[in-house]
């Protein structure tokens, strides 16, 4: 059994469930009902993509681990998750930024894991992929219209950028299970190029610190130290699972 494949395969799940998790609580309140169907609907995908992770995760611990185990009834601390899946939804810019950061990622990580030797990643990363693709698709047009829209919504998203910013550098930087199966220079390279690609669209600069320097990266989300939100976002999510132990999806 594999520490350090298992490991990454949890990584993967868990940014996934609590990324999907985070945009479930849009549903019912979405600026509009399309929008409100479309962000439910990316949530369904994200947590679609961390069912099979968590599946593929199950079968190399084996013994009676399974998708539920796995996603309900572990610690805070044995949690993966990128540090950004787990921030509050805030406005909807704050929510559309978050989703294009976060799907920017995927894009291009699973564009270099179709190809990893891993059959099983390659296999979900592929059919993950033209989600992915979607995601940042419509996440971008979201980004540019709002950045480079009225007055109010160029300075929600402005603000929207400077409060979560500093969570996005987690993204490119790699685990210490890291597997080999990603180039991690080159995924920073291709989300930061896409990524400027739509801030300068959408009139919007990088954050920088007085000395206009790029500003400070959180991290340790990937080794298990959170923020405090992620124990409430598994006080709820937990709930069910732990209280009637054994239910099923």
């Amino acid at each position: 059994m594999d520490e350090r494949l298992i490991d990454y395969t949890l990584m993967l799940a868990d940014s996934s469930l609590i990324m999907g998790h985070r945009l479930s609580e849009w549903t019912g309140h979405g600026p509009a009902l399309e929008l409100d169907i479309a962000i439910s609907n990316i949530a369904l995908d994200y947590v679609g993509q961390a069912r099979n992770f968590y599946q593929y995760a199950a079968l190399l611990k084996g013994n009676v681990a399974t998708e539920d185990s796995l996603a309900y009834m572990r610690d805070e601390r044995a949690y993966k998750n990128l540090l950004l899946t787990e921030l509050p939804n805030g406005d909807w810019a704050q929510s559309i930024l978050k989703i294009f950061f976060y799907a920017n990622y995927q894009f291009h990580l699973y564009q270099q894991l179709v190809d990893c030797r891993d059959v099983q990643l390659s296999a979900i990363a592929e059919k993950s992929l033209k989600e992915a693709s979607y995601h940042v698709r419509w996440s971008s047009d979201w980004v540019i219209r709002l950045g480079d829209g009225t007055e109010e919504s160029h300075q929600r998203t402005h603000k929207a950028l400077d409060e979560i910013w500093n969570y996005t550098g987690e993204l490119t930087m790699k685990p210490t299970y890291d597997m080999g199966f990603v180039d991690y220079e080159r995924l920073k390279n291709s989300w930061l190029q896409k990524t400027n690609l739509v801030l300068d669209a959408a009139t919007l600069s990088l954050p920088k610190n007085e000395k206009n320097q790029p500003v400070w990266m959180h991290r340790g989300g990937t080794e298990g130290k959170h923020t405090e939100h992620l124990g409430f976002i598994l006080a709820e999510m937990q709930y069910l699972q732990r209280s009637y132990p054994n239910s099923e999806w």
